[in-house]
């Protein structure tokens, strides 16, 4: 079997982190999160998966052929000149997709989601409904800030409703699919939406049906949803009794720490922490609800919540950061210094407070990139 993981373009909701890595290289509980689409995909018996990219596509070639390595499958890249929307890139890689057993169904997934993938289930109840499509659904607790799948009792898809004021469902497409080739035939090769166009004219021909997701989910593209579906991951593990979990006297929680961090046994760490590769946290540090990427450095006695701190950097004694900030690559911040719902971009150092929500702190050669970038945002 083949899948199609749209992995789309520059990253911008997950920014400043995609500034250093194209988003499906982001570290998701110490594993980009590609790898957990792919680990996934490999386990229901997928040979090949094409990625389609506009952003970086070089920037991934060397992990991809670490991955290709790990899990004996082949990997390629459909390269979109132009962004293609949601069902342009199927018609892009339709002569990859349309190699082999045209019977055989393939898979296409949105890059940003983390769940626990019922891949097994999902191939199952669309090969015994036999029609041309089956998504995932998802349920959410405010359907009005969504597209709502209206379905029958078997699963059959009658139509979707976007942002309903009144009530129609709560179950919303969770971005996983499945496919029978001849569906591809529907796809105009140029910049096509699948949710807008392409699925309505499925469902109302009869050939889509819908399989509710079990477990948790989370689009992770941006911070705030990052951190939250690094915590619904983490549960997760802790529920299954998973042995990926760290313990130790000092651990509060479900908590993931690489074997290569030093962590101190005078530190506080959990609950909803993933700590990389090489990371250094002193003692004294307490951490909760966050991220900290490979090669960072937590100084003495600083508290981190809710935040993510990206590669390399090193945050000083004292230091207290929160409200979903976002602390880039080979970023500075000297002793004492507190942030709050901040983002600061790679290679800035950091010797002042910060207690203004939204701000963006830069180097100064970068201003206008960030104006451009950010134009929302306060800049400092």
């Amino acid at each position: 079997m083949k899948a199609l993981i749209l992995v789309g373009g520059f990253g911008t909701r997950l920014r400043p982190l995609t500034f250093t890595k194209p988003k499906p290289l982001v570290e998701f509980a110490n594993k980009p999160i590609v790898w957990h689409q792919v680990a996934a995909l490999v386990e229901v018996g997928v040979k090949e998966i094409i990625l389609a990219v506009q952003y970086k596509p070089d920037d991934m070639n060397e992990y991809l052929s670490e991955l290709e390595e790990e899990f004996k499958i082949k990997i390629v890249c459909s390269r979109e000149e132009v962004p293609m929307g949601t069902a342009g890139p199927i018609a892009l890689a339709k002569d990859l997709l349309m190699k082999g057993d045209e019977n055989e169904p393939f898979f296409v997934f949105n890059s940003d989601i983390i769940c626990e993938f019922p891949l097994a289930e999902l191939l199952k109840y669309h090969k015994a409904h036999g029609k041309e499509g089956t998504i995932l659904v998802t349920e959410v607790e405010d359907p009005s800030r969504y597209g709502v799948v209206v379905h029958d009792q078997t699963g059959k898809i009658e139509r979707f409703v976007e942002k309903p004021k009144k009530y129609v469902g709560n179950e919303i497409n969770a971005g996983m699919y499945i496919f029978n080739k001849k569906m591809i035939s529907r796809i105009p090769n140029k910049p096509t939406s699948i949710e807008r166009i392409i699925f309505p004219e499925m469902a109302q021909a009869g050939e889509l049906h819908c399989m509710a997701l079990p477990g948790f989910w989370m689009d992770v593209g941006k911070p705030s949803d990052f951190l939250g579906g690094l915590t619904l991951y983490l549960n997760s593990l802790e529920k299954k009794g998973s042995n990926k979990l760290s313990q130790g006297k000092n651990i509060q929680g479900p908590v993931i720490i690489d074997p290569s961090a030093k962590v101190s046994e005078e530190s506080l760490i959990g609950p909803n922490v993933s700590i990389g590769p090489d990371v250094i946290i002193e003692e004294g540090v307490r951490l909760a609800n966050c991220c900290i990427l490979k090669n960072a450095i937590i100084r003495k006695n600083a508290w981190i919540k809710d935040s993510i701190i990206a590669w390399s950097s090193t945050i000083g004694k004292w230091v207290r950061i929160e409200g979903v900030s976002v602390i880039g690559e080979d970023v500075k911040v000297k002793d004492e210094v507190f942030i709050y719902k901040t983002m600061v971009l790679p290679h800035k150092d950091v010797g002042e407070s910060v207690y203004k929500e939204g701000t963006i702190l830069m180097q100064k050669a970068l201003t206008k990139l960030a104006i451009y970038f950010f134009p929302n945002k306060k800049k400092k």
